[in-house]
């Protein structure tokens, strides 16, 4: 099963992910954890261009993301998936949809084109958007990062980027409140992945 989690600056991906990977591992499932940019040693790589370096074009961004992005599908994500794994990923090739598309103002068509091509057509089963005010997620950041001293116009153009896109696949897009308190964010998430399991037979 391939879960991923999106959302703004600041909202816990991480931290939601590694509580959910505690909770899985301990009812006897096999977890990879997994992480967009910066999953495998190119990806290391990749990850430190985007955010510190400075002066990248919106296009530069793209084609680097893409590049780690099929790299990552293919040497960590199918991998996984072909054992059986509940690989659970920090962003995917959503983030690209909005970060490029509605913050940079890239096509959004040919994001979409790129994306298939990159991942091959591999899609997530179920993604997890941690919604928050932007600012209230930026105050959470110890430091920041190129793209998290972004405006804040861009980083409000994030947030409706991400609800724009779970109107157009509310099937596979589970809405939380990332501002709740962190135990009813990790029940609200595990809830939403059990029951995404139940239904491939997975219980």
């Amino acid at each position: 099963m391939f879960v991923t989690f999106e959302g703004p600056e600041g909202a816990g991906k991480s931290t939601l992910i590694a509580a959910l990977a505690v909770e899985f591992e301990q009812h006897g499932r096999r977890v990879v954890r997994t992480r967009e940019p910066g999953a495998t040693s190119f990806g290391t790589e990749v990850r430190r261009l985007l955010l510190e370096g400075d002066n990248l074009s919106a296009e530069t961004e793209l084609f680097l993301f893409l590049a780690d992005r099929a790299n990552h599908v293919q040497r960590t994500l199918l991998p996984a998936l072909r054992e059986g794994a509940v690989v659970l990923c920090d962003r995917y090739a959503d983030s690209t949809l909005v970060y490029q598309g509605y913050g940079r103002g890239l096509d959004l068509a040919f994001l979409r084109r790129a994306n298939e091509f990159a991942t091959g057509g591999l899609r997530p089963d179920l993604t997890l958007l941690l919604d928050l005010d932007p600012e209230a997620g930026l105050a959470r950041l110890d430091s920041k990062d190129r793209l998290d001293r972004e405006p804040i116009e861009f980083h409000r153009r994030i947030r409706a980027g991400f609800l724009a896109e779970t109107k157009l696949d509310p099937d596979r897009w589970i809405l939380i409140d990332a501002s709740a308190a962190p135990d009813r964010v990790l029940a609200q998430a595990k809830e939403a992945i059990l029951r995404q399991l139940s239904g491939e037979g997975g219980e």
